[in-house]
């Protein structure tokens, strides 16, 4: 009874170059997710709250700024013609 039980390994046969760039590339898209996902939840750098500060105006005559007027379009009167009979 005991030889009828085979214990071997079964056969797995070698992954093909198509499966092996499958898995490479969801293991580095899986990376791309996890750097995308921290950016957004670290904190930003104080380089670039500097950066945003000296963009604010400084006084409240520079953020006025005239509107521009919309670009006035002529208009021709219709002409005019007589009702033929």
């Amino acid at each position: 009874m005991a030889a009828e039980l085979d214990f071997s390994p079964p056969e797995i046969p070698e992954p093909t170059f198509m499966e092996n760039v499958l898995r490479y590339g969801l293991f580095f898209g899986a990376i791309f997710q996890l750097i995308c996902v921290l950016a957004i939840i670290l904190p930003v750098s104080k380089s670039h709250k500097a950066d945003s500060e000296s963009f604010e105006p400084k006084n409240s005559e520079t953020v006025k700024k005239p509107k521009a007027t919309a670009p006035q379009i002529s208009k021709k009167p219709k002409k005019e013609t007589k009702k033929k009979r």
